[in-house]
């Protein structure tokens, strides 16, 4: 595979772009695998560069019943920040969030990581108390997060109104190192990797069934064909309790859509991320201008892909007060997610009652900014069996002895 470079780009402008290759390859299934991935996302190609990376296996598939980066990859707010407040949750996403400074090295591929700031909005009594705990808690966890006093928030933010009707800011936690990516780039860019490793991305594959044999995983049924397996993957966020029950275990999760929208563009007017979680509503300005907002997940089960007008009223209303230059903006489009949320609002990476079978679910609303260490932890307990220090906190079998990993406050709206 040629390396993508600035010498590139003027080669195949000087012959009109006809040379360049294809960003990975589109083969047949093999009849057999040492490793299945269920799910082409961001989680599930993490999974298997690390796997060829950190563990030297590259005999895998990547089965994708869509198109590669289709589902909450391409339809997320593209967040990144580690600042939790459980010891567990903030390595895995302090990890994830080291990973993605130098990603765009490591896969050649530019993913457009923009270390612009993350700001939590504290706008009641109580808010404020959590965030100071949650700073106390990431200094002692290695994490560089502040609470910041209004008048720091507004020199950040100048657009913003301090003195809402509703909730006045009094604060915010403030990651400087959080940010943004581009989220088609960072599944591209881990597409591309694994493909240069030698490993199968097979899209418009849908599983169908999973066959067992003395209770261990031994193949998957596939719209196209049975394709056979030792270790089995299984990493499709809202879709993970259907593939669950092929398997013949239940998941403590529940699918909810989570809707967001963009503006019409405008000049630069935000040059941070801000959530404003007591009212559900976040907001940053992507780089062609458009202001990207989302809110809350909505309140009933469902697997539809599609926004709901009451909620894009909502979050807008509640980001009008406290930004008010935004009322006479247009809505340009609006979109929908599956995410798959568990009742501590903290993922699953697990083994599972069938042997050789192992689950990646349960990120809620933050699965973005954890797709590399994500991926990194998964591959550790794939290749080994057994999880690492990254996975170990995120068993199954902490729901069965009530050890849960709360971050119902720290995840504000779970972003």
């Amino acid at each position: 595979m040629r390396r993508y470079s600035a010498f590139a780009i003027a080669r195949e402008a000087a012959r009109y772009h006809t040379g360049w290759e294809r960003a990975w390859r589109s083969p047949a299934p093999k009849k057999e695998y040492d490793v299945i991935i269920i799910g082409a996302g961001g989680h599930g190609l993490a999974t298997a560069y690390y796997l060829g990376k950190n563990h030297g296996i590259t005999n895998i598939a990547v089965l994708e019943k869509g198109w590669l980066g289709g589902g909450n990859t391409g339809r997320n707010t593209t967040i990144i920040r580690s600042n939790y407040l459980q010891d567990a949750s903030a390595a895995i996403y302090e990890k994830a969030r080291s990973l993605y400074e130098t990603m765009s090295q490591d896969l050649n591929m530019n993913v457009m990581f923009s270390p612009r700031g993350v700001m939590m909005l504290a706008q009641t009594e109580a808010e404020k108390r959590g965030y100071l705990r949650t700073a106390h808690a990431n200094a002692l966890q290695g994490v560089q997060t502040d609470f910041i006093p209004p008048a720091r928030v507004k020199e950040l933010v100048p657009i913003i109104n301090l003195t809402g009707p509703r909730y006045p800011v009094l604060g915010a936690l403030w990651q400087a190192r959080g940010g943004t990516a581009r989220h088609d780039a960072v599944a591209w860019g881990y597409a591309r990797a694994c493909s240069d490793m030698g490993m199968d991305i097979i899209q418009k594959c849908e599983v169908t069934g999973i066959e067992q044999a003395a209770g261990q995983v031994t193949a998957v049924q596939t719209t196209r064909g049975r394709i056979g397996c030792g270790k089995l993957a299984m990493v499709v966020a809202g879709h993970s309790t259907a593939l669950a029950d092929m398997a013949g275990f239940r998941l403590p999760i529940e699918s909810v859509p989570l809707q967001a929208l963009v503006s019409e563009p405008i000049k630069p007017a935000i040059n941070v991320v801000v959530m404003a979680n007591t009212v559900h509503g976040y907001m940053s300005q992507s780089d062609k201008g458009e202001l990207v907002i989302g809110g809350g997940a909505d309140g009933y089960n469902s697997y539809t892909q599609r926004g709901s007008f009451h909620h894009v009223e909502e979050t807008v209303r509640a980001l009008v007060e406290t930004f008010p230059m935004i009322s006479r903006l247009k809505m340009m489009r609006q979109w929908g997610g599956i995410v798959d949320m568990t009742g501590d609002r903290s993922p699953i990476l697990s083994r599972t009652p069938l042997g050789g079978c192992f689950i990646n679910a349960g990120w809620g609303t933050g699965g973005f900014k954890s797709i590399p260490g994500s991926g990194w932890a998964m591959a550790e307990l794939v290749a080994n069996g057994t999880p690492g220090s990254l996975a170990s906190a995120f068993g199954l079998e902490r729901f069965r002895e009530g050890r849960f990993i709360d971050e119902s406050v720290a995840a504000g709206v779970a972003h």
